[in-house]
C-alpha cells in the first residue's frame, strides 16, 4: 500500500479512535460511580466532581488546545492527548483516595481538550473536499457506537471488576491510538499566523468557559433564580467582555478574525450548541419522566431509547449523501426540524403513551440529530480557513460541551426534582404531573429551535 494511501486511512483510524476512546470513558463512568464511591467512601458531592472537573478542563481548554495544534502539529497534539489520557486514566485506577480521583480526573480533561480538535483537523488535512463528508459522518457514526456500548460496557466491567476497570481499559486503547497516530503524515499546511498565542487572551477565554460552564452545571442544584447562578452568569459575562475588548487590540487572537468572521464556521458553532443542548435537555428530562414516572428500571428505559441511538448509528451515511445532494442548508433545516419536533412530541408523553409511539419519537430526534451533526460538523471543518482547523476543531467541540449544559439547565430549571405531596417520604419518586414536562420541554424546543437561523445562513451547496 502507497504512502498517499496510508495516510487517509491511518488518519481515519486516529481520528475515529480518538473520539470514540472520549465518547467511551463518558458514559461507562456514569455506571462506575455508584461502586466508585462505596469503595473510596466518597460523598455524593465529590463524585459529582469527578464528572464535573473534567467538563470544566475540557470545556475551557478546547480552543486553546485547537491553537497549539495548528501552531505546533495537530499530529503531535493528538498523540501527546492520547498518551495523557491513558496515563491520567492508570493513576485514576490506582487511586486510593476521592480527592486524587477528582485531581485526576481534571488532569484527564486537560489531555482530552488537546486529543479531541486534533482529532478533526487531522481529517480536514488529509480527505479532500469531495470525500470529507463521508470521513466525518463515519466518525458520527463510531461516536453514536461508543455512547451507546458505554452503559453496557461499564455494567459488566464493574460487576465483574469493579469501577477502576472502566479506567484501566483506557491504557491499551491510548497505546494503540498513540501507535497509530505515529503512522499518520499530514502535508504541510501554512502556520505564519499561528506563530505566537496571546496567554492573556486564552486565560480569559479558559476563565469565561469555566465560570460559564460549572454555573450551568449547577442550575438543576440552585436554579435559574438563585444567587450562584445570578453572580457566576455576571462573571462569566464580565470575562467574556473582557475577551472580547482584549481580542480587538490583540495583535494575536486566540481566535483569528479570519476563523470569527467566517460565517459557516460561526453559523455551524450556533448550530451544534443549539442541537445539542434540545438533544440532552429533553434525555434529561425524559429519563426522570421514564424512570421516576413510570417506574421503568434504569435498563427499561435505555430500550425506550435505543432507536434514537440506531438512527443516530445508522443515519450517519444517509446524512452524509443528503449533505451531497441537497447542500448544507437544506439538510441542515430538515435536521433542526425534526429535533424541534421531535422535543416537542416528547413533551406530551403520558403514562398512556405506547412505546411504539415513544420509539418513533425517539427515533426522528435521533436522525435529525445526526444530520445536524453531520452537516455542521462538515462545515466547520470544511469552511476552515487555511491554518487553522485546530481552532475551528476546538471551537466545534467547546460548542458540544456547553450546549449539553445548557440544555439541560435549561429543563432542570423548569422542573421540581424533589419529591412533593405526591411521593411519600418513604417513595420519593415524583408522578408525572409533578414533573412538569408540558413545561420543561416546550422551553427545550424552543432553544433548539433557535438553531433553525443559523441553519438558514449555512451554504446552500
Amino acid at each position: 500500500m502507497t504512502t498517499t494511501a496510508l495516510r487517509p486511512r491511518a488518519a481515519l483510524l486516529a481520528s475515529v479512535a480518538g473520539a470514540m476512546i472520549v465518547a467511551l470513558d463518558g458514559t461507562v463512568l456514569l455506571i462506575a460511580q455508584p461502586d466508585l464511591r462505596a469503595d473510596l467512601g466518597a460523598t455524593v458531592s465529590q463524585v459529582q466532581w469527578t464528572s464535573t472537573a473534567y467538563l470544566l478542563s475540557v470545556a475551557a481548554l478546547l480552543v486553546i488546545a485547537g491553537r497549539l495544534g495548528d501552531r505546533y502539529g495537530h499530529r503531535r497534539l493528538l498523540f501527546l492527548g492520547v498518551l495523557g489520557f491513558g496515563a491520567a486514566s492508570a493513576g485514576i485506577a490506582l487511586a486510593r483516595d476521592i480527592h486524587v480521583v477528582i485531581a485526576l480526573r481534571a488532569a484527564q480533561g486537560v489531555f482530552g481538550a488537546l486529543l479531541q480538535p486534533a482529532t478533526l483537523a487531522l481529517l480536514r488535512l488529509v480527505h479532500p473536499a469531495d470525500r470529507l463528508g463521508g470521513a466525518i459522518a463515519l466518525r458520527t457514526g463510531a461516536i453514536g457506537v461508543a455512547a451507546a456500548a458505554g452503559p453496557v460496557l461499564g455494567g459488566l466491567l464493574v460487576t465483574h471488576w469493579g469501577w477502576r476497570a472502566v479506567f484501566l481499559i483506557n491504557v491499551p486503547a491510548a497505546l494503540a491510538i498513540a501507535a497509530l497516530t505515529l503512522a499518520v503524515r499530514t502535508p504541510d499546511v501554512p502556520r505564519a499566523a499561528a506563530r505566537r498565542f496571546d496567554l492573556t487572551a486564552g486565560a480569559l477565554l479558559a476563565g469565561a468557559l469555566a465560570v460559564l460552564v460549572h454555573t450551568l452545571a449547577g442550575v438543576p442544584d440552585h436554579g435559574w433564580t438563585g444567587a450562584r447562578t445570578g453572580l457566576g452568569l455576571l462573571l462569566g459575562v464580565l470575562l467574556g467582555a473582557a475577551l472580547l475588548r482584549h481580542e480587538r487590540r490583540s495583535a494575536h487572537p486566540v481566535v483569528p478574525p479570519a476563523v470569527a468572521r467566517s460565517v459557516p464556521v460561526t453559523a455551524s458553532m450556533a448550530l451544534l450548541l443549539t442541537t445539542s443542548g434540545g438533544l440532552f435537555g429533553a434525555l434529561f428530562a425524559v429519563t426522570f419522566h421514564l424512570q421516576q414516572g413510570l417506574g421503568l428500571d434504569p435498563l427499561a428505559a435505555a430500550l425506550r431509547c435505543l432507536p434514537m441511538t440506531l438512527l443516530m448509528i445508522a443515519g450517519a451515511p444517509a446524512a452524509s449523501a443528503a449533505l451531497r445532494r441537497f447542500g448544507a442548508r437544506r439538510t441542515a433545516l430538515t435536521g433542526q426540524l425534526c429535533v424541534v419536533l421531535a422535543v416537542l412530541a416528547l413533551s406530551r408523553l403520558t403514562p398512556a403513551t405506547s412505546w411504539q409511539e415513544t420509539g418513533l419519537v425517539f427515533a426522528v430526534l435521533g436522525a435529525g440529530f445526526t444530520a445536524v451533526m453531520v452537516t455542521a460538523t462538515g462545515t466547520v471543518v470544511g469552511d476552515a480557513p487555511p491554518g487553522y482547523a485546530g481552532v475551528v476543531g476546538g471551537l466545534k467541540q467547546t460548542a458540544m460541551n456547553v450546549g449539553p449544559t445548557l440544555g439541560i439547565a435549561v429543563a432542570a430549571g423548569l422542573m421540581p426534582l424533589t419529591p412533593t405531596a405526591h411521593g411519600a417520604p418513604a417513595h420519593p419518586a415524583l408522578s408525572v404531573p409533578d414533573l412538569a414536562l408540558d413545561r420543561a420541554l416546550p422551553a427545550v424546543a424552543l432553544l433548539a429551535a433557535l438553531g433553525l437561523i443559523p441553519a438558514r445562513l449555512l451554504p446552500r451547496r
